[in-house]
């Protein structure tokens, strides 16, 4: 008889037990188990939300499976905010608190059984977590580093009973005055990019600060509080204001399915606009709510790091046309909730649950709408949903920065203005991805792509004239078209719309002819989005690599495409800063990238860079050192 076949699988695993717990049995079996259980249905129920399964919880132990570690550790931080909030019932000597491990490894599947080193190094890891707090393995660390912005800090290596190898441990800090240390600094500070792409091969450049303007116009916040990014350990929180003031954090995606973030993102910001219009009302600014985002918080530690009196916090669950939107409204000096409300809707009814929520909020704080508030109808370019969700997702897409995304940006926009010819923003985007393939070398006709692009940047205007975003599109073809001063009045024009629009400053930098003055424009744009995309990093690479600063332009290109690993313009720009370099097997694999992404680059293809150079013995290195990595 043949030997029953092993069942093997790749999973991610959480371990939890109770920090403590012979001694709680001690003092009081039966109080005990009653709190074990009910913490044990509070785990099933929050597993089963990330997707997971629970697989065992004999005594005070847990363990769960999982087939993806995003979602392991997105539920392993969403159980230690759920329990501190439960712990906080009890009276200290009763409080239950776990401690979580999370591991990437092979398992093996016997009935509904998991056996094997990954779930022993699971078990291991959960013993070195603080009560209360979560450990992750480095092999689950290396998945999730660039997908969740936790903060990590790494503990070292650790021997593990059985295992050959040391494992590399990392702690995800639960404590929120660690969480204000990870975001003191921008990340561009310590990873610049490089790149020498000129203006139009960056113009595809991310729109994501630009999901400011999703589906209106941001205008600025009426009364800025403390910043949390500029906030060091040794300064004392500002007292919180007397005034009615609020912060909007980002509300989680707890669909399970990571492409339905752009409709959390464009929900919180939706809301934060509304308030920002109501002057009785001071709200912090987006660009500081969103450092938070995917990170635990105090809500009380929080409201004294951002001077605030009250915090709305919330969830969004999608499934088909339906959503469930959860929200609560708290207190910061107190911790307690003013109100706490779930709500099930149909997708079409967005526009209505945001400003519902809005209402709700200032009816709370006995804010009274005032003429001309903007409250109702709302600041929003389309009253259509289905326009206002394709063109969330076309900015999802396009910063990404890969041909693959340009082209599902352009559907996605073109699927946006059908449902509503009137939607400005759509007809602007539209119009960047045909600057994009001409960057790109995809265009079979620059010039018709040119024309095409005017025509849609126009009709962007026509519908809306004060959107900044249309007009700083404008401005890119213009300045593409060798018209600088139109170009430069136009992308005045957007910035001076709205001074904390991030994208406006990045691309105001094409037009500075100091290298140096760009870079300060670039950085003000980080400060404003705390968590940029990829292709920001292109742009501040290329203003780098032209003040010669190369080997700080590859590291921040790097960490680009650790973002975005088929980040066109990353690839080409670290092509380009090797040759200068003369690390000819990097930039052959560079190059081997590219010509995988578009099998017809070519030298020609890069001209305009080309002409850029005003060194003749630089552009005669650079030629030389393209064509030997492979390009012709």
């Amino acid at each position: 008889m043949e030997p029953k076949r092993v069942t093997r699988k790749l999973r991610a695993i959480l371990s939890a037990d109770v920090k403590g717990y012979s001694r709680l049995m001690g003092d009081d079996e039966v109080a005990t188990y009653k709190t074990i259980t009910e913490y044990r249905e509070i785990f099933s129920s929050i597993v089963k939300q990330y997707n997971g399964r629970v697989v065992d919880s004999p005594g005070d132990n847990i363990l769960c499976e999982f087939s993806s570690v995003v979602d392991a550790v997105q539920c392993a931080v969403e159980i230690q905010k759920v329990l501190k909030a439960k712990n906080e019932e009890l009276s200290e000597n009763r409080r239950m608190i776990f401690r979580i491990g999370v591991n990437l490894g092979d398992v093996i599947h016997e009935n509904d059984r998991i056996y094997g080193d990954g779930v022993n190094i699971a078990a291991r890891i959960e013993s070195l977590a603080e009560g209360g707090g979560i450990c992750i393995s480095g092999s689950a660390y290396e998945q999730i580093e660039n997908k969740l912005a936790l903060g990590y800090d790494f503990i070292g290596e650790h021997s593990v009973k059985n295992i050959a190898k040391p494992i590399k441990v990392y702690k995800v800090p639960m404590d929120p005055k660690d969480v204000v240390k990870k975001v003191t600094k921008p990340k561009f500070t310590k990873n610049p990019t490089i790149g020498i792409i000129i203006f139009i091969i960056l113009t595809i450049a991310t729109v994501a600060a630009w999901n400011l303007y999703s589906s209106k116009k941001v205008l600025p916040v009426k009364s800025v509080t403390t910043s949390v990014s500029h906030q060091t350990s040794e300064q004392v929180p500002l007292p919180i204001q007397a005034k009615s003031s609020i912060a909007v954090l980002p509300f989680d995606n707890i669909s399970g399915d990571p492409k339905e973030q752009y409709l959390c993102d464009g929900f919180t910001e939706h809301i934060i606009t509304v308030l920002a219009k109501i002057p009785d009302l001071s709200v912090t600014a987006r660009n500081t709510t969103f450092t938070f985002k995917g990170k635990p918080v105090n809500i009380q530690e929080l409201g004294k790091a951002l001077n605030v009196r009250y915090v709305l916090e919330g969830s969004i669950q999608k499934s088909g046309e339906q959503i469930r939107v959860t929200a609560q409204l708290i207190d910061t000096s107190s911790g307690n909730h003013l109100w706490a409300e779930t709500y099930d809707r149909n997708i079409a009814n967005i526009f209505d649950l945001q400003d519902e929520i809005a209402l709700k909020i200032l009816k709370s704080l006995h804010i009274k709408l005032v003429a001309g508030s903007g409250m109702n109808p709302c600041a929003r370019a389309t009253d259509n949903v289905g326009a206002y969700l394709k063109f969330l997702q076309a900015v999802h897409s396009i910063q990404l920065g890969t041909i693959e995304s340009l082209y599902l940006a352009r559907q996605m926009c073109e699927d946006s203005v059908k449902l509503d010819p009137g939607y400005g923003p759509g007809y602007a985007l539209m119009a960047e991805t045909y600057l994009g393939e001409i960057g790109c070398c995809l265009s079979k006709s620059p010039k018709q792509s040119v024309e095409k692009a005017f025509e849609l940047a126009n009709k962007a205007l026509n519908v809306n004239n004060s959107c900044p975003y249309s007009r700083a599109v404008m401005g890119l073809i213009y300045l593409f078209s060798g018209q600088y001063d139109k170009g430069l009045t136009e992308m005045k024009a957007a910035v001076a719309m709205d001074p904390n629009w991030p994208l406006g400053y990045i691309y105001l930098s094409n037009f500075l002819p100091d290298w140096n003055q760009a870079i300060e424009l670039i950085d003000k744009a980080f400060r404003l989005n705390p968590l940029p995309p990829a292709t920001y990093f292109a742009y501040l690479g290329r203003a780098y690599s032209r003040t010669g600063k190369y080997e700080e332009a590859i590291t921040a290109y790097r960490d680009g495409l650790k973002m975005a690993p088929d980040n066109f313009f990353c690839h080409l720009g670290l092509a380009v800063v090797y040759v200068f370099l003369g690390h000819e097997e990097e930039a052959h694999a560079e190059i081997s990238a590219i010509l995988k992404m578009n099998p017809h680059y070519s030298l020609a293809c890069m001209g305009p860079i080309l002409k850029s150079i005003s060194d003749e013995t630089k552009r005669k290195q650079l030629i030389e050192g393209l064509g030997k990595a492979g390009l012709k």
